[in-house]
Order: structure tokens, then C-alpha cells, then sequence
């Protein structure tokens, strides 16, 4: 999809629900983060692309915008709670409440786990775990006090599933957040509040696309079943489905979007 009107129309057509609903949606400046803002924005949503760069954020608002989608670009530092906290207060002030949330900022770090320092370690939990927690907290806590509820979509991965060499921290904080959103769901559900995940498999990225493209890569590509790498649009079925009423009955669960990768034989 292009992200013209037509796109979005159509999406809206599907999950009509989401028109007119606020999205904050972290780590959105970039990358799958800068895909998943654009999804939901041609759904209908409005969207708080959230995030540390300002300056990408906007030129990431710019594209909603010429598409015919509504947003906003707001600053927020999973590190730090108070940002967090203004984030949530100006998203909701410029779009309403925000009833949708998406955790997707996240890093890696690769290397042996021999050579992972102490601060590798720490930057990768506190930002791809504790991170999402800080998130989830102080929207679900907004979510209770409105009494609306709301839905919390974190973005995992496969290796939260199985694992794979030289990413440690990264596989540890993934398969905590895993385990984070079912604890979640369990415990907010008296509150209308859904939490699920989607764990994408490979996903190519502008980041990605020379290795996938060398033999190591095209080597790896080989190991997913369906014989090719995913794409961001891949992810817009589930992400829409979870944001939307058509999940209504669904919390707590992790959907894998890998080609069949993590069911592979070992």
C-alpha cells in the first residue's frame, strides 16, 4: 500500500471502529515504528508519533499528513517516566484521549555474550522492557481513570520465542516483555484494557537490506519456511486487527508474523 486516501479508506472500511480514535505509538520516527504510524493513520486513527528525534518525527508527520491523515509529534524518552507522563498529556491534548497504544521503541546490541558489558546489558533491558513498562503503566493507569479502557499493543519478536546467537540482551528483554503482556492482560482485564503482542520474524528494513542481501543473509532467509523475508505491510493485518473491536474478545495473546520461522524444526 502507497498510504493514498484510497488506502485508507479502504483500511477504514475493514475496521471501521478505528476512525477517530488516538494512537500514541513509541519509537515512531523510524523504521517499523514510521510504518505502524502510517497503518494507522490510514485507517483513520490519529496518531502521536512519539519518539526522541523531533526533527525525523516531523518529516515522519509530514508523510500522514500528505496522505490525508491527522497527528501529531510528540517528545518522549522511554528512559524517563516524567517524559512519558507529558507525552500522554500532549498527545491527548491535541488528538483526545489515547485509547490505543503501540510499545515499539526498542535497540540491539550484537555480540557474543562473552563481550556484552554490564551498560549493553542495562541499555537494552531499560529500554526494550522497563521501557515498555513505563509506557504500559501510565497508559493503562489513564485508561482505568477514564473508565474507556483501551488496547496496548506491544511489538515483540520471535527471539522472545527462541533464540539466536550474539543477542542476548535482546532475546532476554523480548521474551520478558512476552511474559510482560500476559501479565498484564490477566490483571487489567477488570479494567477494559486489552494487552497483546505481535512477535515479527524478519522484517526488512533500510537497515537490514545489505546483509539480507549478502550470502549470510540469503543464507538465513533460506532457514523461513515460507523462503523470504517479511515485509512492513505484513504486519498491518495483525497490528489493525489488535487495535481494533474486531479483537474485542482478545488479551493476553502473542502473534507471531515470521513466515512460519519460530515453528521451524531445529
Amino acid at each position: 500500500m502507497d498510504g493514498t486516501l484510497t488506502d485508507q479508506a479502504g483500511q477504514a472500511a475493514i475496521f471501521p471502529d478505528l476512525r477517530g480514535r488516538t494512537a500514541l505509538v513509541t519509537g515512531a520516527f523510524s523504521g517499523l515504528g514510521r510504518d505502524i504510524a502510517r497503518t494507522l493513520a490510514r485507517a483513520g486513527v490519529r496518531v502521536a508519533l512519539a519518539g526522541r528525534r523531533l526533527e525525523q518525527g516531523e518529516a515522519a508527520l509530514a508523510e500522514i499528513e500528505a496522505a490525508g491523515g491527522a497527528g501529531t509529534v510528540v517528545a518522549l524518552d522511554v528512559q524517563d517516566t516524567a517524559s512519558i507522563e507529558a507525552a500522554f498529556d500532549t498527545a491527548s491534548a491535541a488528538l483526545g484521549p489515547v485509547g490505543i497504544v503501540v510499545n515499539n521503541a526498542g535497540i540491539a546490541v550484537t555480540a557474543p555474550a562473552f563481550d556484552v558489558t554490564g551498560e549493553d546489558w542495562s541499555r537494552v533491558l531499560d529500554t526494550n522492557l522497563t521501557g515498555a513498562w513505563r509506557v504500559a503503566q501510565s497508559a493503562g493507569r489513564r485508561m482505568r481513570d477514564t473508565g474507556q479502557g483501551g488496547g496496548i499493543i506491544n511489538i515483540a519478536s520471535i527471539l522472545g520465542l527462541r533464540v539466536s546467537q550474539q543477542v542476548p540482551a535482546y532475546a532476554a528483554a523480548k521474551a520478558g516483555l512476552i511474559h510482560l503482556t500476559r501479565a498484564l492482560a490477566l490483571e487489567w482485564a477488570r479494567h477494559g484494557i486489552r494487552v497483546n503482542a505481535i512477535a515479527p520474524g524478519y522484517i526488512e528494513t533500510g537497515i537490514n537490506r545489505a546483509f539480507f542481501a549478502s550470502e549470510p543473509g540469503q543464507a538465513l532467509i533460506r532457514r523461513v519456511p515460507q523462503r523470504r523475508l517479511g515485509q512492513a505491510r505484513d504486519l498491518d493485518g495483525p497490528l489493525l486487527l489488535l487495535a481494533s473491536d474486531a479483537s474485542a474478545f482478545m488479551t493476553g495473546t502473542v502473534i507471531p508474523v515470521d513466515g512460519g520461522h519460530s515453528i521451524n524444526s531445529l
